[in-house]
């Protein structure tokens, strides 16, 4: 089966480098293709104070997608697990997701702050984010993730 996906916009503004770590200062926009949608689509989601957002790592090479085991971020301190077992950006469809604040919305532009994606980013798909399709019991992780995290927000 063949799945083709075409973004419904792009991010403008915030980082231009792709670099990890304190994505919580960064403000940029969603920009929605204004071919193919008016702002009747955006009507209501100012009601909500943060999205999900849904978005191509288009940057990563295919040569460098990984479908196997790696050290997160190559760091030999870390264990060795797949690349389901991490949120790396060269993944087999180098899709990522990303909650972030809303700031505002201005006609087709979509303003956000803490969105962990760079300037020209293709999105694929903005949702309201609902505490009710947040995880219901105890979370757990391992003490590596809580590491890598400490410092990416």
């Amino acid at each position: 089966m063949r799945l083709e996906l075409v973004p419904i916009g792009t991010v403008v503004g915030g980082r231009t480098d792709p670099h990890d770590d304190d994505w919580s200062v960064e403000r940029a926009l969603i920009r929605l293709d204004a071919d193919r949608y008016g702002p009747e689509s955006l009507a209501g989601l100012t009601d909500f104070s943060h999205l999900e957002v849904v978005f191509q790592f288009h940057l990563v090479a295919p040569e460098d997608i990984r479908q196997g085991a790696r050290r997160p971020r190559g760091n030999p301190d870390w264990p060795l697990v797949g690349i389901f077992a991490q949120r790396a950006k060269n993944r087999p469809n180098r899709l990522g997701v990303s909650r972030c604040r809303l700031l505002g919305v201005d006609g087709l532009d979509v303003h956000v702050a803490g969105l962990d994606a760079i300037d020209g980013t293709p999105v694929l798909d903005i949702k309201p984010y609902l505490v009710e399709f947040g995880p219901a019991g105890e979370i757990t992780q391992p003490v590596w993730a809580t590491e890598l995290m400490r410092s990416y927000y």
